[in-house]
C-alpha cells in the first residue's frame, strides 16, 4: 500500500486515539538509527506466491492451530503460544510491548523480527532491538523512510497481515484474532474496531 493510500486511514487512527504523529516520526527516525539491516528480501520471499498464515494473540489461538498453513506469522505474544505448540514462527510482528527473552532466541535461529516504531514504544526500541542477532525489519505507521516500511496496518496482527498482502501472498489465512472480545479496556476496544475496519480493505470480514 502507498503512504499515500495509507495516510487517510492514519491521519483517521490519530484523530481517534488523539496519538500525535510527530512522536511516532520521532520513533521512527529512532528505529531506523538502531536497527543496522534490512532484511526485507527475507520477508518478501517468506510471501510471495504462499499460503500465509496470520496468528493473533485471542484466546482461541490454541484452538486453531491445525488450520495453520504456509508460512506463520504470529502477532507479538502469539509467538509464545506458538512456540508452545513446537511452532517457531516464520515472523513476529511486534512493538516489543509482549517481548520476552524468547524472542532473541527465535530470531537468533530464524524467525524475522518486524519492529514496529511508535511513539510510545521508544524505550522498547532502545533495550530490545540491540540485543536482536537476527534478521530483522522495521516499520512505521507514519511515512516511510529508508530502510523502515510501511506495510499499512496498525495492530500487530493486522499489521502482519497487510505485510503479507503486500508482499505477494497468495492467500492469507486468519486465525487467533477476536474482534468483538468485549473484556478489554477500552483502548484495545478501539483497537480492535480498527482492526476490522482495516482487513476491510483487504477483503477480510472477521
Amino acid at each position: 500500500m502507498r503512504f499515500s493510500d495509507w495516510e487517510p486511514h492514519y491521519t483517521k487512527i490519530l484523530e481517534y486515539f488523539g496519538f500525535e504523529r510527530e512522536k511516532d516520526e520521532e520513533a521512527a527516525r529512532l528505529l531506523a538509527g538502531l536497527i543496522g539491516r534490512d532484511n526485507i528480501a527475507l520477508l518478501r520471499s517468506l510471501c510471495r506466491g504462499r499460503t500465509v498464515t496470520v496468528c493473533g494473540n485471542a484466546p482461541c489461538l490454541a484452538g486453531e492451530l491445525e488450520r495453520i498453513r504456509g508460512t506463520v506469522f504470529a502477532a507479538d505474544a502469539a509467538a509464545a503460544v506458538l512456540a508452545s505448540s513446537g511452532i517457531r514462527p516464520d515472523a513476529v510482528f511486534t512493538d516489543l510491548d509482549g517481548a520476552t527473552d524468547d524472542f532473541l532466541d527465535m530470531n537468533r535461529n530464524g524467525t524475522v523480527m518486524v519492529v514496529h516504531a511508535h511513539g510510545d514504544n521508544m524505550p522498547l526500541l532502545r533495550s530490545w532491538v540491540p540485543r536482536f542477532s537476527g534478521p530483522l525489519v522495521g516499520t512505521t505507521q507514519s511515512a516511510p523512510l529508508p530502510g523502515i516500511h510501511n506495510f499499512g496496518g496498525f495492530s500487530d496482527g493486522d499489521r502482519a497481515v497487510f505485510a503479507a498482502e503486500e508482499l505477494g501472498a497468495a492467500e492469507v489465512e486468519i486465525i487467533g484474532f477476536d474482534l468483538d472480545d468485549q473484556n478489554v479496556d477500552p483502548v484495545k476496544r478501539g483497537k480492535l474496531f480498527w482492526a476490522r475496519e482495516l482487513l476491510r480493505l483487504h477483503g477480510h470480514e472477521l
